[in-house]
């Protein structure tokens, strides 16, 4: 789920803070306690699918602390010396995620490849699969309080965790699946298989968040949807004659807009200031958590403009 893809409820800032500690907090919880069951059942059954889940869990649970503290600072209001707030903390932690899970991957990668070499046999098949079936469950049920969250706020950092949480649901169900055929069918060559295919699409999670952290920390515009949006809001004003060079930018759960806003050339300083306020208001009405920055230009004053407003109307902004 792209959390810039929806637009999320008007919350204030303390009820987007209220949410996003609690989402951490349940994210460590359940990591805890997965870890706990998978160790025992890891012990018991001997299979390299619940090692991986194992191990996963261990990364989850590092992820989760890496999120707690860093959503904590990202939460931080502005200071002197960091006058646009600390909300890129959120991706710095989802690049720590991303090399996390990627490790993951690659020592389940390498578990699997062993155990086809040395084939060993499944003990206890049956608890590997309650203890699966009971981590699905606790999951599923924190994956649908992250994705609430993120609807809500648009946090890189819990879309980030929710969607590895997701994959470990994926990951906990293939793995009942290759303990099936390992214990109940003898095939001994399911069980690293199943890793393999895991371990891929493990990566492939760590892939996405870190394409989602490097988007944060190199600015990249904010979804086409949301800059027409914001372009189409603003130019509606009652004085706006013309809105263009609109650029955006995300920092945490906040948003960042600038804009030139065309006005009658004739207009007393204090006029134009007021129009220039309306504008803030009518964004900030649906994009409570936005930032944004107006530089009035009298109509018809020749200045380089970036041509948005023009591929805007032509249908060629993304």
């Amino acid at each position: 789920m792209n959390p810039v893809s929806e637009r999320s409820e008007s919350l204030s800032v303390d009820q987007v803070s209220v949410l996003l500690r609690r989402a951490t907090l349940a994210s460590v919880t359940v990591a805890s306690l997965l870890i706990v069951v998978k160790s025992a059942a890891w012990v018991n059954t001997g299979s390299v699918s619940v090692l991986s889940s194992l191990v996963d869990s261990l990364l989850d649970s590092l992820a989760s602390f890496i999120n707690f503290f860093a959503v904590r600072f990202a939460l931080k209001p502005a200071d002197h010396q960091h006058r646009f707030g600390h909300g890129k903390w959120e991706a710095v932690a989802a690049m720590g995620q991303a090399l996390v899970i990627a490790a993951s991957a690659a020592f389940l990668g390498y578990e699997s490849v062993q155990r086809f070499v040395d084939p060993q046999p499944i003990q206890q098949g049956e608890l590997g699969i309650a203890v699966m079936v009971f981590s699905i469950g606790i999951t599923l049920v924190l994956v649908l309080y992250q994705r609430h969250v993120v609807k809500k706020t648009r946090s890189l950092a819990i879309d980030s965790d929710q969607l590895h949480y997701t994959g470990d649901i994926l990951m906990n169900l293939a793995i009942i699946v290759s303990l099936i055929c390992a214990d109940f069918l003898q095939w001994t060559w399911a069980d690293p298989l199943f890793g393999l295919l895991i371990a891929g699409y493990i990566l492939n999670a760590a892939r996405q968040i870190l394409s989602g952290a490097m988007d944060m920390l190199l600015d990249r515009e904010l979804p086409g949807e949301i800059r027409r949006d914001i372009f189409l809001r603003a130019r509606g004003v009652e004085g706006v004659r013309g809105v263009h060079d609109l650029r955006t930018r995300r920092s945490g759960v906040h948003y960042l807009a600038q804009m030139h806003v065309e006005l009658d050339p004739t207009l007393n300083l204090y006029d134009a200031h007021l129009i220039g306020e309306a504008v803030e208001r009518t964004i900030q009405a649906v994009y409570p958590q936005m930032e944004i920055l107006i530089h009035l230009d009298p109509e018809g004053y020749q200045e380089a403009q970036d041509g948005f407003d023009k591929a805007l109307e032509s249908g060629k902004i993304p």
